[in-house]
């Protein structure tokens, strides 16, 4: 859906950009939250997540305002450099749901000087504290704005990513992989182009890169049984749930993400992505499969069961036994696991050919 469509649907969300504190745009981010649960059930899926995500990067864009200000009415003065707000995660991706967290960073202008950065660290802090009252709870992982790994000028940026791609472990892939997903939020966009840039040069001069990501992609627990019974929490709270986050959709992200990556796709979006190896490949069941999985587990992952916690939509990410009983669920989750083993065991045969490319040239 395009923006001024959604806003014209939605007229909801034009008035995000009118909040003058966090308190008040969370109040009009509830507002919204509901409107768009009443409009769930008679919008297409794919329209309706493009809504919920344009609520978001228009929340994004509002809160580094409200921050700007905030930091000039404490005495802190403007940002004395350009700055780039930028979304990485399901966000980056635009699949992020209604009760999703943060994952955000910031690109940083090479002009700023080092007695300046002060001011950045203290944005990124309030930033994310804004955020968290907004409704966006942190980053376990913290993958924010307010840590010094995902803030950053221009330059340290690129040194960054090259390091990531020079190690080829566990961890800097990881990272690596996070950073794929980035797009512009708010700030200079001019700073998140020559990121991209940066990024699309590293892609291409290191196609070893996608060898290392493929190795961590093929690292994901079970979702079905070798009776082809779907696997479900075994301890804890979610005993007997599913996990539709990491059981279904981060399967199917990671793999589309890694087979992008193997053709020198840079897009953010998982459906972008999928599309444009479809269009390279052309005439392959397993991948136009995958992209109808996709679109499965993006509608599961949207429509796990909720609540509300003070206003705020919060959920678990489980589905419930209850409704892992029904028919319909039951036969449209195995069809879909069926597609993410497949496709696991595809990138699985990839990853040991490329191993044993790698030990003939060593």
């Amino acid at each position: 859906m395009k923006r001024h469509n959604s806003v014209q649907l939605f007229p909801e969300l034009s008035e995000l950009q009118t909040a003058a504190t966090a308190r008040q745009l969370r109040e009009m981010r509830i507002i919204c939250q509901n409107k768009l649960l009443d409009m769930r059930s008679s919008m297409e899926l794919k329209a309706w997540v493009a809504s919920v995500n344009l609520m978001h990067d228009l929340i994004g864009q509002r809160a580094a305002a409200i921050c700007e200000h905030d930091m000039w009415e404490a005495g802190l003065g403007r940002p004395p450099a350009r700055y780039a707000f930028v979304a990485f995660g399901s966000g980056g991706r635009q699949e992020a749901t209604l009760w999703s967290d943060q994952d955000n960073g910031m690109i940083l202008g090479d002009e700023l000087k080092e007695d300046e950065l002060p001011f950045f660290r203290e944005f990124g802090r309030r930033l994310a504290d804004i955020l968290e009252l907004v409704g966006y709870p942190k980053c376990s992982g913290k993958v924010m704005c307010s840590e010094p790994l995902w803030s950053k000028r221009l330059a340290e940026w690129t040194e960054q990513l090259r390091q990531w791609t020079d190690q080829l472990e566990w961890e800097p892939v990881r990272n690596f992989i996070i950073a794929s997903d980035l797009r512009f939020i708010a700030g200079d966009p001019g700073l998140t182009e020559a990121w991209m840039e940066a990024y699309r040069a590293i892609v291409e001069q290191r196609p070893d890169i996608a060898n290392a990501v493929l190795r961590n992609t093929v690292k994901h627990k079970a979702t079905l049984n070798v009776m082809g019974r779907i696997v479900t929490e075994r301890f804890g709270e979610h005993a007997g749930e599913f996990d539709v986050k990491y059981g279904m959709y981060i399967p199917l992200v990671n793999s589309i993400r890694t087979m992008a990556l193997q053709r020198g796709i840079v897009e953010t979006s998982t459906l972008k992505r999928m599309e444009k190896v479809i269009l390279l490949e052309g005439g392959n069941l397993l991948l136009e499969s995958v992209q109808r999985a996709f679109v499965t587990a993006l509608r599961y992952r949207n429509d796990t069961p909720h609540a509300e916690e003070d206003g705020l939509v919060v959920s678990s990410g489980y589905l419930p036994p209850e409704q892992l009983k029904l028919k319909n669920v039951q036969y449209e989750l195995r069809d879909t696991l069926g597609v993410v083993r497949r496709i696991h065991r595809s990138l699985q045969r990839e990853h040991r050919l490329a191993e044993r490319a790698e030990r003939r040239h060593l």
